[in-house]
């Protein structure tokens, strides 16, 4: 379908149908690089960066830098894959486009493997919304205690549960989830985009400034010191559980992808976006997790902006977790639209007479542009987010939830299901270099999240237990 020939689509989502039906009134693309740039990076420096510095403690000054680079490299080659899955059979002329991941993996991989991953994509999406209310209701009780110890002294308590919190957050994203999809968000995401650059550079630059004011680099080679070997090894599998959540955001690729304009073709436009997104993000990982390592030592909190390691200057710590819980908005819809684009495409199908699920209303106040909504979407959307809210105020821990859902979803997502399409969509036989190579790499990368789980859940265990 050429560019010029595109209509523009009313009010039913794009995502909702599935790769496979015919577009009787087709998409109308506009994105750009730069849009692609504010998504991914949206998508990506999110809760994963606040915990960085205290990976970096875990694992010492070698492997901690080390293993950012190694998987921003791991990131970016997933999603040089994903990009040419996109279009079919060919990657930059092929007629046939797919709307989201899993509609990739039905289409190269066939049915069975698409139920698989189904429940796979499903799970990951769904706990980074856990993982994003958790982090949120932290960044909101850090502002409440960072006024309290201003005026208090920093020696008071100062104690705030996070219940409440979580709580605001979830009505917020009740409202914030009747956006329709991916193509109406492209200004939410520039603002969560500009909202992670603030708070990143925050969290870099306090760091910098705690290590000139001890005047010298804390930490050391090895990271922190544990009671026994056992121990050290749970707390750097669950280091490498929360690194690997910070990066891959391979369950997005293709939905952004879906969103950009051609020519040039879609994959170049999308590769082009991520190597500078990882590298953006790369950037700021770096200096946010060795800084804070260098400022802190052994006493490097797991969250580097509500930890309070800094105190001071308060407002500076407030405006930062402000911008914190303004991106984690934004982000969470990155990773819930494409969970509600699949449940209502599925619905639709399914049910092709219900007016519940295929009726749209037009809600207007005035002076404002009217506002589609259809009774599905309304319920849905606000069951799923009271849900993830319920189980953020269950698990509560930080570190140890992000660590498990990183691990958990880093291979099947970011690597096995990316390989295997490639593998088809290249027609690369078996035993081949390539072949070869991209296997080993596979395997290297299922051993990665095999001790990242194995960590994380014994530290969430032992946080719950205790």
């Amino acid at each position: 379908m050429a560019a010029g020939e595109e209509e523009d689509h009313h009010h039913q989502s794009p995502l909702l149908r599935s790769s496979d039906e015919t577009e009787e009134e087709p998409l109308k693309r506009t994105g750009s690089a730069w849009s692609a740039v504010a998504h991914i990076i949206t998508g990506v420096i999110g809760a994963g960066v606040l915990s960085l510095a205290w990976s970096v403690a875990q694992l010492g000054w070698i492997l901690g830098p080390l293993l950012i680079l190694v998987f921003a490299g791991i990131t970016l080659v997933s999603t040089s894959l994903l990009c040419d899955c996109y279009r079919y059979p060919d990657p930059e002329r092929g007629p046939s486009r797919v709307r989201s991941y899993m509609d990739a993996v039905k289409l190269h991989l066939g049915e069975k493997i698409h139920k698989v991953c189904g429940i796979v994509v499903q799970e990951s999406l769904y706990g980074n919304g856990i993982a994003y209310t958790i982090t949120a209701a932290s960044s909101i009780r850090a502002i409440q205690k960072s006024n309290c110890y201003h005026k208090e002294g920093h020696q008071a308590s100062c104690a705030y549960g996070d219940n409440l919190y979580m709580l605001l957050f979830g009505l917020v994203q009740i409202i914030m989830s009747q956006i329709p999809d991916f193509h109406n968000m492209k200004w939410l995401s520039v603002v969560a985009a500009i909202m992670s650059f603030s708070y990143s550079f925050i969290g870099f630059a306090l760091g910098f400034a705690k290590v000139i004011e001890n005047g010298k680099i804390m930490g050391s080679i090895t990271g922190v010191p544990a009671a026994n070997v056992a121990d050290k090894l749970w707390l750097a599998f669950q280091a490498l559980g929360d690194i690997a959540f910070a990066y891959p955001y391979s369950i997005i690729v293709i939905e952004i992808q879906d969103t950009l304009k051609s020519p040039p073709p879609e994959n170049q436009t999308m590769k082009k976006a991520s190597v500078t997104a990882i590298f953006v993000t790369t950037f700021f990982y770096l200096c946010c997790g060795c800084f804070g390592y260098a400022a802190f030592g052994n006493d490097t909190p797991g969250n580097l902006l509500t930890g309070f390691g800094f105190y001071e200057p308060y407002w500076l710590i407030d405006f930062a977790n402000a911008c914190i819980v303004l991106h984690l908005v934004g982000g969470y819809q990155i990773y819930c639209q494409p969970v509600f684009a699949f449940v209502e495409r599925w619905a639709m199908k399914k049910y092709p007479n219900s007016s519940f699920v295929n009726n749209f209303y037009t809600f207007k106040l005035p002076l404002l542009p009217g506002f589609q909504w259809n009774l599905l979407r309304l319920c849905f959307r606000t069951a799923y987010v009271i849900s993830t809210t319920a189980l953020a105020m269950l698990f509560p821990y930080f570190n140890q939830v992000l660590g498990l859902l990183g691990a958990l979803n880093f291979w099947p997502l970011a690597i096995y299901f990316p390989v295997e399409m490639y593998f088809v969509q290249k027609k690369i036989g078996a035993w081949t270099r390539q072949w070869i190579v991209l296997r080993i790499f596979s395997f290297v990368c299922f051993l990665v999240t095999v001790v990242g789980f194995i960590g994380s859940l014994e530290g969430l265990i032992s946080a719950k237990l205790s």
